[in-house]
């Protein structure tokens, strides 16, 4: 079984529920604050090893408590962390995470997560990845040291998934270094100019991502579900219909989930619907890395469903 190999941020999130937004200046009350630990690297890292996949970090975090805390909770999901740098005198990353009508608003403080160039991860890469491997990453960290990353993880034969989020434009030189792009409506609106609405302008987005390279490509449509380009073959997965308490990890367990599936050696349709599974039980939990299920209860929700 190939290995996961997830760049990307580790922050601490402090996430509460709010009734209405406040106005500038306004001062409203909340409720249910959760400290977390989390990050979208991380969040991915731990869904990748619940789902079954042997998940390894390259990350940065601060010399601090919370760098201590979210450490230790990568350790309790069984991802292996050793090759995840402490910084002295620089804070680990945090996310401020405000829940609303089910769904979410977050503000980032990059703290540590900015910290890796791009030299240091690709040596990472060099000593614990193999051709096969998949190589995961998302927008939190330094974007050059990302970019760098994926062309070398690309070039060394892993199979590349990037996650542009949170959205940031790409070089030509990247799309080509893409195997897998995984985004939302958002996200691919913003990189393709392409309205996100309709069916033709999603095959039009997925037609623009494949102009540049891209073999495949994977566009979430929260709970419309997902559409997927495989090469050159489209097809829609249908969302899971659930009770929604928390949309904050879903993204980030869909496509650790992914990852994991595919690592197996399953198909893209499979690991698909694997994925949309592990992300319909996560938004039925409080929070981001502790709502992340593992494969046992993904695949009973699975054969549950297949029941019905």
């Amino acid at each position: 079984m190939s290995k996961v190999v997830t760049f990307g941020s580790l922050n601490m999130d402090l996430t509460i529920e709010c009734l209405r937004l406040p106005q500038a200046g306004e001062t409203v009350d909340g409720s249910d604050l959760i400290l977390n630990p989390g990050g979208k690297g991380g969040n991915q890292a731990v869904a990748a090893a619940r789902a079954g996949a042997q998940s390894q970090m390259i990350a940065c975090v601060g010399d601090d408590v919370f760098g201590r805390e979210l450490l230790d909770a990568l350790k309790a999901y069984g991802v292996d962390v050793t090759h995840v740098q402490t910084r002295e005198n620089t804070p680990s990353g945090m996310a401020f995470i405000t829940r609303y009508h089910n769904d979410n608003r977050i503000i980032l403080h990059a703290g540590a997560n900015h910290a890796l160039i791009g030299p240091e991860v690709c040596s990472v890469l060099e000593e614990i990845a193999c051709p096969g491997d998949l190589f995961v990453t998302q927008f939190e960290c330094d974007l050059e040291a990302t970019f760098a990353a994926v062309e070398r993880a690309h070039h060394m034969g892993l199979y590349t998934i990037v996650n542009p989020a949170p959205a940031k434009e790409l070089p030509d030189h990247v799309y080509r270094c893409i195997d897998l792009l995984m985004l939302n409506e958002t996200e691919a609106q913003f990189l393709t100019g392409i309205p996100a609405e309709g069916a033709e302008n999603l095959h039009r987005a997925l037609d623009w991502f494949r102009t540049r390279g891209v073999r495949n490509v994977i566009i979430t449509l929260g709970d419309a579900g997902s559409i997927v380009c495989c090469d050159g073959q489209e097809f829609l997965v249908p969302a899971r219909r659930v009770t929604v308490v928390d949309t904050t990890a879903a993204g980030d367990t869909y496509i650790g989930a992914l990852a994991a599936s595919l690592s197996q050696g399953k198909s893209m349709e499979e690991s698909t619907r694997f994925a949309t599974a592990a992300a319909a039980l996560a938004i039925g939990h409080c929070g981001a890395q502790q709502s992340i299920p593992d494969q046992n209860t993904i695949e009973q929700f699975l054969k549950e469903e297949s029941l019905c």
